[in-house]
């Protein structure tokens, strides 16, 4: 049976409208989620960079400490443990984009450093995530775009206490 409830809207029995809504909701972000890194990867691959790498990279160049990050530093900003920053370091490193440098006040402390070839992979990083945004709005129009923007800022901008 469906019954409208107190907000106006129409749930089965009174009951899970609004949970159902929000399931749906999160269940299409998730799916949109899931695309956005499929399309991503794709435009990184003939780059050979994994978009965790490409998101290291753009940490990297543009960390705002006024020296390069430490591997802890990195690890924090990602929100990762520090191994998972140093299997990112070492794809990048073999990739000659970035480079392991001592600390000149702390011999014990890493710091990562961008290379030539890092910055150069950067600017072809951005022309790929600008075509892979293009795909996954493709089919929004102008209007609709800047609708989602404001959406997104307003999900992204979120009081810590509303966030995961």
């Amino acid at each position: 049976m469906n019954t409208a409830s107190a907000s106006g809207r129409s749930d089965s029995a009174g009951t899970g409208g609004a949970d159902s809504s929000n399931g749906i909701l999160a269940e299409q972000l998730l799916r949109l989620t899931r695309r956005l890194h499929r399309i991503q990867k794709r435009h990184l691959e003939p780059l050979g960079i994994t978009p965790a790498q490409s998101r290291l990279l753009r940490l990297v160049s543009h960390y705002d400490g006024g020296e390069a990050p430490r591997m802890a530093d990195l690890a924090t900003r990602l929100e990762v443990v520090p191994r998972a920053v140093t299997t990112l370091v070492d794809g990048l490193e073999a990739a000659d984009c970035v480079r392991r440098a001592p600390d000149p006040a702390n011999r014990r402390v890493i710091r990562i450093e961008l290379t030539d070839t890092g910055r150069a992979t950067l600017r072809r990083l951005r022309s790929a995530r600008t075509d892979a945004a293009e795909e996954i709005l493709a089919p929004l129009t102008a209007e609709q775009r800047e609708v989602l923007g404001g959406l997104l800022n307003a999900l992204a901008d979120a009081p810590a206490e509303h966030r995961c």
